[in-house]
């Protein structure tokens, strides 16, 4: 099997996730996590709209990872990201994760803003 080595020059990559927290280049951050063009931070979730609708100029899909199971999102989020015009996919956070990765290997324009695996 060949294998090629992924440079990620737009963004930094989820390295890993367990319960509780992720891992985004190199950095352990405990919670919810908002990772994309300007950096990485703790999110506090899907009431946290601010850092999400910030990022609208700079990304085409928003990533949002509902912990570890697919779950909705509520539709104040909703509203809020599309009246910003702002497109996302919802999806459980280990898929989140892997979208993300590839996405962002590929120079695309993403962020991703997940819950944690408990």
């Amino acid at each position: 099997m060949r294998l090629n080595e992924v440079t990620f020059t737009d963004g930094t990559p989820v390295d890993s996730y367990g319960p509780g927290f992720f891992r985004v280049g190199g950095e352990l951050y405990h919670g919810a996590v908002l990772t994309g063009p300007k950096g990485t931070s703790v999110w506090d979730g899907y009431a946290d709209t601010a850092p999400l609708l910030a990022l609208a100029e700079d990304i085409d899909v928003l990533f949002i990872g509902t912990g570890a199971e697919i779950a909705y999102v509520p539709s104040e989020l909703k509203e809020a990201l599309e009246e910003a015009e702002i497109g996302y996919e919802v999806m459980n956070s280990p898929a989140a994760c892997r979208t993300y990765n590839i996405l962002l290997s590929e120079g695309r324009r993403i962020a991703m803003a997940a819950l944690p695996v408990t």
